[in-house]
């Protein structure tokens, strides 16, 4: 499964990307891109803040490492440039391409309820992360009391459903702390079913 941008509250504005910081001496910045298409943050005129008040124009010059060397409108020394540090661009949703049966947005994700393949509720997903060996959802909620991280992969999350609000989890054991009282329980069963089997006759 793919995932395409970061989240918002706002489903009608998506995360393409984030100002790393300023990039030279001459009022660059450098640009992290989050669209599947990493060059498509170019396309999108023009991006805002997370409030949707300040607006951008944003204009790649060339690919450095780890995102794009770029000027925006209203940044002319790197003192302007580093002042952005950390600002999240976002993009009006209508304006990004409709996606694949097996990608998704971000926000489309955020807050659909968990269930497993019995219909049992695990919880909501919180926010979608990315540290570097695959996206992860994080689930809260369902009685849990710290989040946890589940792997989105075919095989851990076998159905997406938007129309429904909700996906259906089969996630690897000991992933959910139930899975690990779970397999307790059963070796607890199957220890005392091995005593009295083999308890020997008197």
């Amino acid at each position: 499964m793919t995932l395409t941008t970061d989240l918002i509250d706002d489903p009608e504005r998506i995360c393409v990307g984030a100002v790393a910081g300023a990039f030279g001496v001459r009022g660059e910045v450098r640009v992290k891109s989050f669209c599947a298409q990493p060059e498509a943050i170019g396309s999108f005129d023009p991006l805002t803040d997370d409030t949707g008040t300040k607006r951008f124009e944003l204009t790649l010059m060339r690919p450095v490492k780890g995102g794009y060397a770029a000027r925006m409108s209203g940044v002319v020394t790197r003192e302007d440039a580093e002042a952005l540090r950390g600002l999240r661009l976002f993009a009006p949703r209508a304006s990004l391409p409709s996606l694949p049966d097996d990608e998704f947005y971000h926000a489309d994700l955020v807050g659909l309820e968990v269930v497993d393949t019995g219909g049992k509720r695990l919880g909501t997903v919180r926010a979608v992360h990315d540290f570097g060996a695959g996206d992860l959802l994080e689930i809260l909620g369902g009685g849990l009391r710290q989040s946890v991280m589940l792997p989105f992969t075919k095989d851990a999350v076998p159905t997406v459903d938007l129309a429904a609000g909700r996906i259906v989890a089969d996630p690897p054991l000991g992933i959910f702390p139930e899975d690990d009282k779970d397999a307790a329980d059963k070796d607890g069963d199957d220890k005392d079913g091995d005593d009295t089997r083999g308890e020997p006759g008197v």
